[in-house]
C-alpha cells in the first residue's frame, strides 16, 4: 500500500513537472513564432515602397510595376501547399525552417539583381522571398491559434499580428529614407542602398533560422491540450471544404488581401497625385503613418475582442472601408492622406481575424491543410495591383481604389454572416 501511494506520488510529481516544462516551452515558442510576424511585416513595408523606387528608377509604369506585387504573392500562392506537405512530414518548425531558409536566399538574390539593374532579376528575388514568407504564414498562423483555447483565438493572432504591424511601419521608414530620399536621381546609389538593406534582411533572417533550429517547439497535444489530437492531418482537402465557414473565409481573405495589398501600393502614388507639391519621399513617411494606424487598429481593437465578437468588428470595420473607397473620390491634401490612414487603420485585423474564424471548430486533423489553402489566397495580392495600375494609368490613381469597394463589401457579409459555423 505504502510503495502504490510513492509510485502515484511520483507520477503525479513527474507529470507536474512534465506540464510546467511543457508550458515554459509554449512560452518560448509563442515568442519566437511572434517574431516571425516582425520579419514579414518589414518585407511587405518595404515592398510598397520598392513599387515606387522601380517606377522613378527603372523606368516603368504603374501597371508595370504592380507586377512586383504579382511576383510576391504569387509567390504565396505557389509555395502554400508544398509547406503544408512539410509541416505535416516535419511539423511546424520544420516549415518554419525552410520559410527562415527560403527568406535568406531570397533577400541575398537582391545582389545580382541591383547590380544588373534588372526589374525582371527583381521579380524573381521577391518571388523566392515571398515563398519563404508563404512558409512562415503557412505554419506561424495556425501554430498560434492552436496556442490556447478556440474562444480566444482571434485575440491570440491579432496579438502576434501587432508585432507584424511594427515591421511594416518600420519598412517605409527605411525605404522611403534610402530609396525614394537620400539616393533619388542617383540609380548607382540607389540600387548599393537596396543591397544594403536586403543583405542586411538576410543577417537578421539567418540568426532567427538558427535560434529555431537549437529550441525544442512543442507539437499536437503539448500545443492544444488534447490528447486526442490527429496531428497528422488526416483529413481530406474535398472534406474540409464541405465546411461552410471555412470555404467563405478562403474567399473572404482572398478578396480582403486584394484590397490590402492594391491599397499599399499605390498609397504614394495617390498621396502625390492628390496633394500638390507633394514629394516621393514624404508621402513615403506618411504610408508610415498608414502603417502606424495599421498597427494602432490591432492594438487598440485585440483588447475589443475580449467583451465584442470579433465577427461583429469585421463587418463592421469593413463597411466603414467601404464607405473611406467612395470619399477617397472627393478628397484632397492632408484630409486625402487622412482618409487613406483611417482605411489601414479599419483594415488592421481583418487578416488574422478571418484567419482565425475560418479555422475555429475545424477538426484537429484538417488545420495545416486548412492554413494551406488561407495562405494560397493571399494570392489575391497578385491581381488587384495590376488592374488597379491599369486604372491608374488611364483615370487616376483614385478611380483604382474603387475596385476596392466590393472586396470590403464581401466581408463586411462574411463578417455578419459567413463566418458562422454550421455544424455537419
Amino acid at each position: 500500500m505504502a510503495t502504490k501511494t510513492v509510485e502515484g506520488h511520483a507520477m503525479q510529481t513527474k507529470h507536474t513537472t512534465t506540464s510546467i516544462v511543457s508550458s515554459r516551452n509554449i512560452k518560448i515558442a509563442f515568442w519566437l513564432v511572434t517574431s516571425l510576424f516582425f520579419l514579414w511585416g518589414f518585407s511587405y513595408g518595404l515592398l510598397d515602397v520598392m513599387n515606387k523606387n522601380f517606377q522613378n528608377h527603372l523606368g516603368i509604369t504603374k501597371a508595370v510595376s504592380g507586377l512586383l506585387q504579382a511576383a510576391y504573392f504569387g509567390g504565396y500562392f505557389v509555395i502554400a501547399i508544398p509547406a503544408s506537405l512539410v509541416a505535416t512530414r516535419f511539423g511546424y518548425k520544420g516549415g518554419i525552417i525552410m520559410g527562415l531558409a527560403l527568406y535568406a536566399i531570397g533577400a541575398l538574390l537582391i545582389v545580382p539583381a541591383s547590380n544588373a539593374q534588372s526589374f525582371s532579376l527583381f521579380l524573381l528575388a521577391f518571388f523566392i522571398i515571398a515563398c519563404g514568407l508563404g512558409s512562415l504564414e503557412t505554419n506561424a498562423n495556425p501554430y498560434i491559434t492552436k496556442l490556447g483555447k478556440d474562444e480566444d483565438a482571434a485575440f491570440r493572432i491579432n496579438m502576434a499580428q501587432s508585432f507584424n504591424g511594427v515591421g511594416q511601419f518600420l519598412g517605409p521608414i527605411v525605404g522611403g529614407a534610402l530609396f525614394l530620399s537620400l539616393s533619388h536621381g542617383d540609380i548607382e546609389q540607389n540600387m548599393a542602398n537596396v543591397q544594403m538593406v536586403y543583405v542586411g534582411i538576410a543577417v537578421v533572417v539567418a540568426a532567427v533560422l538558427l535560434l529555431f533550429v537549437i529550441s525544442r517547439m512543442p507539437e499536437g497535444a503539448a500545443v492544444t491540450g488534447n490528447d486526442a489530437e490527429e496531428d497528422s492531418d488526416s483529413g481530406s482537402y474535398s472534406a474540409l471544404l464541405g465546411y461552410r465557414h471555412f470555404k467563405l473565409g478562403v474567399l473572404a481573405q482572398f478578396l480582403y488581401i486584394a484590397a490590402q495589398v492594391g491599397a499599399g501600393a499605390f498609397f504614394i502614388n495617390y498621396s502625390v497625385e492628390h496633394w500638390q507639391g507633394l514629394q516621393d519621399s514624404q508621402a513615403a513617411y506618411f504610408f508610415s503613418i498608414a502603417l502606424v494606424a495599421f498597427l494602432l487598429g490591432r492594438v487598440v481593437t485585440t483588447p475589443v475582442m475580449k467583451k465584442v465578437k470579433s465577427n461583429t468588428i469585421l463587418a463592421v470595420y469593413s463597411i466603414i472601408n467601404a464607405v473611406l473607397m467612395i470619399v477617397l473620390q472627393f478628397v484632397h491634401g492632408l484630409p486625402a492622406v487622412i482618409v487613406l490612414w483611417l482605411s489601414f487603420f479599419f483594415m488592421s485585423i481583418s487578416f488574422p481575424t478571418i484567419f482565425a474564424l475560418s479555422v475555429v471548430r475545424i477538426p484537429d486533423g484538417y488545420v495545416k491543410k486548412a492554413s494551406s489553402l488561407l495562405i494560397m489566397s493571399i494570392v489575391g495580392g497578385a491581381f488587384m495591383p495590376f488592374f488597379m495600375g491599369h486604372v491608374a494609368d488611364m483615370w487616376g490613381t483614385g478611380a483604382g481604389y474603387l475596385l476596392l469597394l466590393p472586396c470590403f463589401l464581401y466581408v463586411a457579409w462574411y463578417g455578419l454572416n459567413g463566418s458562422k459555423p454550421i455544424e455537419k
